[in-house]
């Protein structure tokens, strides 16, 4: 395995520890979900978003749906 592949296991670990760690000290506002929702401001119910909690909602659907793509096209995406 090269240099690369023991980095990203390690990234994983770390995520995995620091999620887990999270999720069972029952916490609020420490997992990563809970941080992606209030970063995109997704957990807020506005009748009338602004123009900037739009944009970081695109900017979360944008980026999820590019990864997707990506991850299931092997690439060319």
């Amino acid at each position: 395995m090269s240099g690369w592949t023991w980095a990203w296991i390690a990234w994983l670990g770390a995520f995995v520890v620091i999620e887990g760690k999270a999720l069972f000290n029952k916490t609020k506002g420490d997992t990563l979900s809970e941080h992606v929702w209030k970063w995109f401001a997704t957990q807020k119910v506005d009748n009338d978003p602004t123009g900037w909690v739009r944009l970081r909602r695109f900017t979360l659907l944008a980026f999820m749906a590019w990864l997707s793509v990506h991850f299931l096209t092997g690439g060319k995406f």
